[in-house]
């Protein structure tokens, strides 16, 4: 996809692969608005990119998972076009539904997985199709194919993301826009500090830069899902052509509690 001159909004653009997805797309020609909560992190982001690329940058310091947030951003930016969004702001919650400690912080969590996801694409999404150009960029999870405890509200939360965008792939064929889900699985960043260790336990990491390869090559295709590595794609195959029992089994109790560490 030809970016130059274009806008691309990333949130979650902070560190890790929304960082490194803001990078590529600079690299690429596109002027940047970037959304997060640090706003000094994202100021050297924005310093780096300006410099390296010679690239207009717009930083928004923004908590997403707060009431209202979406509304707001879109009324920020009202006089800016925005070609390409990049929902990539998230966090996972891992351990025992029934032992979380805090439930605010999990309805914080299914607000910005999939409120604010779905506000910001309903918000940006109808001057793309008027535009007949752009794209809207999902980042989801390998989670997303199957039911995981210890992980289930986030599970959760990254199906109903898959599910979303596969149905918008659909809605908006022959548009112009491309809509598309990038599937990560468990990948070098800041995710854990929040999820826990445990939630990766046993599984290898994929780089930032390897998920950021795959998200291109999903920019450019056209596919509804992109699932980020060989190993990646097997798992989520086999997982949407599995018995949803066989697959509780398999994960069952002893991911639950490996998950809560």
């Amino acid at each position: 996809m030809n970016l130059t001159g274009q806008t691309a909004l990333v949130t979650g653009a902070s560190g890790g692969i929304g960082a490194g997805i803001a990078t590529a797309l600079a690299a690429r020609g596109a002027d940047l608005v970037l959304v997060a909560r640090s706003a000094d992190k994202l100021q050297a982001l924005a310093a780096d990119l300006r410099a390296r690329h010679g690239r207009d940058v717009l930083v928004v310091p923004t908590d997403l998972s707060a009431p209202g947030a979406a509304g707001h951003l879109a009324d920020t930016l009202a006089d800016r076009p925005v070609d390409v969004l990049v929902n990539n702001a998230g966090f996972g919650l891992g351990g025992r539904l029934a032992e979380t400690p805090d439930p605010a912080r999990l309805s914080a969590m299914v607000t910005l997985n999939c409120t604010t996801l779905t506000e910001l694409t309903a918000r940006f999404l109808p001057a793309m199709v008027a535009r007949r150009r752009g794209a809207v960029v999902n980042v989801a999870s390998l989670a997303g194919y199957y039911p995981v405890p210890g992980l289930a509200a986030y599970a959760a939360t990254k199906a109903y993301v898959l599910s979303l965008t596969e149905a918008l792939w659909a809605e908006t064929r022959g548009t112009g826009v491309r809509v598309v889900a990038v599937s990560p699985t468990v990948t070098e960043t800041g995710f854990f500090d929040v999820a826990g260790e445990g939630a990766g336990a046993g599984m290898r990491r994929r780089s930032v830069d390897q998920v950021v390869a795959t998200f291109l090559d999903a920019l450019d295709g056209d596919r509804p899902v992109v699932a980020d590595g060989r190993a990646t794609e097997v798992v989520a195959a086999l997982a949407r052509r599995a018995p949803r029992g066989a697959l509780l089994r398999l994960a069952g109790p002893r991911f639950a509690d490996r998950a809560s560490r």
